[in-house]
């Protein structure tokens, strides 16, 4: 994209209702944007229908649930799990007897690792048993959902893979000096991506992130013609990251985490649902606002671009239940802070000299620098610093309500999606949160016997 595309218009559900079905293709782990998407399903009545990455039993060997992990896992999604194996990713894969790539990264050292060379004909091998592997499952999965789909229903597709990190030691070293590290420990991201280890974990993050969405839209062809020749329709949606639209000095201003290094994986994400909005398929990516998520964390300062949100709630017409959000997170802090240290802390950062080049929105993903490394972590320290308990965040809260918002935004303008990409910015989330909570504020006075008139829930019913 040459340009970020804001979703600008708040939609409401018109085709999604009870008895049509959500498909979540990815596995529902812990906190992330899914369970905002999950919660729309779920208030319009559709059948809810998951998929598992299954699991690596000790000799490597990807196997499905047990009986009891497929009950916890249906009891966490609230629906019905296709029990087949959907590991994405090549970082386990390999001939037989051969070794893994994970296996080749973990010979490398910290000493050896930047100059350490990778058979990449081998690598290709592995790669194309993963991708066998996936899409046999893949038709399986399909076989076995297409039995579960009537004429005539109305199917929402969810692909919320992501990731792809292999798990060799080494590279947790790096990514804790490349993410964490400032001063001596800071360590250029250029510098990972420029050897042969960062270019594997590129190309795994692809086919993790990106490459299964076109296995998505390729292997549900046949439901998605049965559907549509029967009256039904059909979506697909992704969550991409690609930079957000936050309130700076008065104005939306796209600005990013840096560095992003799955942000290459997104934007090839962007492509293929441009290359199936092209062929009619309605796909599209929803690039989200940062927020906090178990995997996001492991980027320090990823969260500093979720405080201004407070702003923007303020800015759009927030009202009594804006600064109820402002008197919630000036609770967290510590004696003797105020949200207006916190928010001049963010001021600073996003005025230095150091910050401004990473604004360049055509030059994403940037690498990092030592500058930026060690002003962005550094105030996130300072920041976390000014917490009563670092383990209950104003980031969190904030985080919650972005979940909250992303999933009526894109639940609502999938029934008439305006293009393959389309960018999330912190003023149709603030706008999101402001209408959905005052109505409830209204529904609740009538339902009370209070004055007023409840108006339409925008929610889904």
């Amino acid at each position: 994209m040459e340009n970020p595309i804001a979703l600008e218009c708040i939609s409401e559900n018109t085709v999604f209702r009870k008895g049509d079905v959500f498909v979540l293709f990815g596995e529902l782990f812990g906190r992330g944007y899914a369970t905002g998407l999950l919660d729309q399903a779920r208030k319009a009545g559709m059948h809810i229908v998951g998929i598992t990455v299954g699991r690596r039993d000790e000799n490597n060997a990807l196997r499905a649930l047990t009986d009891d992990e497929l009950a916890e896992a249906e009891a966490r999604l609230g629906g019905t799990i296709i029990n087949v194996p959907l590991m994405a990713g090549f970082d386990a894969d390999a001939p037989v007897n051969g070794p893994t790539p994970t296996d080749l990264l973990a010979g490398m050292t910290l000493e050896s690792w930047e100059h350490s060379k990778l058979d990449w004909d081998y690598i290709e091998r592995c790669q194309a048993i993963a991708t066998a592997r996936f899409t046999t499952s893949l038709s399986q999965v399909m076989a076995i959902l297409d039995g579960m789909i009537a004429d005539g229903r109305n199917v929402f597709f969810a692909h919320t893979m992501a990731g792809g990190i292999p798990k060799a030691k080494v590279f947790l070293v790096l990514a804790n000096r490349i993410y964490k590290g400032t001063g001596a420990r800071h360590m250029s991201s250029q510098t990972l991506l420029d050897s042969d280890m960062g270019k594997l974990i590129l190309r795994n993050f692809d086919e993790v992130s990106a490459n299964t969405f076109r296995h998505l839209i390729d292997f549900s062809a046949a439901i998605r013609e049965r559907i549509e020749a029967s009256g039904g329709q059909v979506r697909y949606t992704a969550y991409g990251y690609h930079g957000t639209g936050i309130l700076i000095d008065g104005e939306y201003r796209w600005q990013t985490y840096t560095n992003y290094t799955q942000g290459y994986a997104k934007m090839r994400l962007e492509s293929i649902a441009e290359e199936a909005w092209s062929k009619g398929v309605m796909a599209t990516v929803y690039n989200c606002p940062e927020i906090r998520t178990n995997s996001s964390d492991v980027f320090t300062g990823i969260e500093l671009p979720l405080i201004p949100l407070l702003l923007a709630l303020k800015k759009e017409d927030g009202g009594r239940w804006a600064a109820e959000q402002w008197r919630a997170c000036e609770a967290l802090l510590a004696d003797g802070f105020t949200l207006d240290d916190v928010i001049g802390k963010i001021r600073d950062l996003q005025a230095s000299d150091v910050m401004i080049p990473f604004y360049d929105f055509s030059a994403w993903p940037m690498p990092n620098s030592q500058a930026q490394a060690d002003l962005t972590i550094s105030t996130s320290h300072e920041i976390t610093g000014m917490h009563r308990d670092s383990k209950v965040m104003i980031s969190d809260l904030l985080s919650a309500l972005v979940v909250e918002a992303t999933g009526q935004l894109i639940f609502g303008a999938s029934s008439s999606p305006t293009g393959p990409v389309r960018w999330l910015n912190h003023d149709v989330v603030a706008r999101r949160l402001n209408a959905t909570h005052a109505e409830r504020e209204t529904g609740s006075r009538s339902e009370a016997g209070e004055p007023g008139t409840a108006s339409s829930n925008l929610e889904v019913a």
